[in-house]
């Protein structure tokens, strides 16, 4: 029995050692693959050859893809770490990107409020079946077309304004021990849950959306299990084939545009993790006076913040 547990241990130490290792060297590599994507960039952005996309779809979801965004992320912790101005610099960059876009796209609300009601319009006083617009050649589709797509807008709100409402404040937060603990320690566990809980949850929903998103573009349909050699296979009898089927015959017909914010919405959510981390890091450190340090919040009046965020 005691030889049985000493060769069960010395093959979990050895299963642990090969991950260890199994981990640095992709980090190393990590440098090389950035390089060689960088100097060769035809061989994954050039589309009008069918294996330049299979590879673009391989690296987008693939374990070479995730190490050189976690080892930039290490390399731009390490020199914020030596140099606070510096981190201070990426906060301000990436708090200001989800700022910019939710500013931008939170009015798709009062385009969709404004296309409603033409919709009622055109349908229950002028009983149009179609509603047609524009200059020299009109953009026509069937009343139902721009009533499914209302959903468009609804999706741009929320995949684009999610982390400029996090920026600013505006979610609901389930407040069990935080209020009643220190101020330091606050910090603490929101650095704790940018690094465990944001970014694992925006890397896994990547995963998954980055191939449900190529799975409605294009055939063969790929997979998150095949390796690159099958999909340069695959990319003999590669053609486009972008989803276009509505819900109603003469439906909405651009539905693989909610697969592309749904994959934004993932990287926004990593990068605002990021910034998250590096903003509770800097005021863990520099103390309470720095808090809201270089925060752009939105205000309606002189001293009244936009929003008023409810805490249980």
């Amino acid at each position: 029995m005691e030889e049985e547990s000493a060769v069960g241990l010395m093959g979990a130490l050895g299963a642990i050692g090969d991950g260890i290792v199994w981990f640095l060297q992709n980090i190393v590599m990590a440098f090389y693959n950035f390089g060689y994507a960088v100097s060769h960039p035809s061989l994954w952005l050039d589309w009008s050859d069918k294996q330049a996309i299979m590879r673009f779809v391989y690296y987008g979801g693939s374990v070479e893809f995730f190490f050189v965004v976690f080892t930039a992320f290490l390399v731009v912790t390490a020199i914020g770490f030596w140099k606070n101005g510096f981190m201070w610099g990426c906060v301000r960059v990436l708090e200001g990107i989800a700022n910019t876009l939710g500013r931008v796209f939170c009015w798709a609300g009062l385009l969709m409020v404004l296309q409603q009601v033409v919709i009622v319009f055109m349908q229950r006083i002028f009983t149009r079946p179609d509603i047609s617009f524009g200059f020299g050649i009109p953009l026509q589709f069937d009343i139902s077309w721009w009533a499914e797509e209302l959903k468009l807008y609804n999706a741009l709100i929320v995949a684009l304004c999610l982390t400029y409402t996090f920026v600013q404040g505006g979610h609901v937060r389930v407040d069990l021990v935080y209020a009643a603990v220190k101020y330091r320690t606050k910090k603490a566990i929101d650095m704790f849950g940018s690094l465990f809980f944001m970014i694992p949850m925006a890397t896994l929903i990547w995963m998954y959306s980055w191939y449900f998103l190529w799975r409605h573009l294009i055939v063969p349909k790929p997979s998150a299990s095949d390796e690159l050699d099958r999909l340069l296979m695959k990319a003999r009898a590669l053609r486009w084939n972008v989803e276009t089927i509505g819900f109603s015959p003469n439906g909405f017909t651009a539905y693989f545009l909610f697969k592309i914010l749904l994959v934004v919405m993932c990287g926004l959510i990593f990068l605002q993790a990021v910034a998250f981390f590096y903003r509770s890091y800097l005021e863990w450190k520099e103390g309470e006076e720095s808090e809201g340090k270089y925060l752009d919040k939105d205000v309606l009046e002189a001293g009244e913040e936009a929003y008023d965020h409810a805490e249980f």
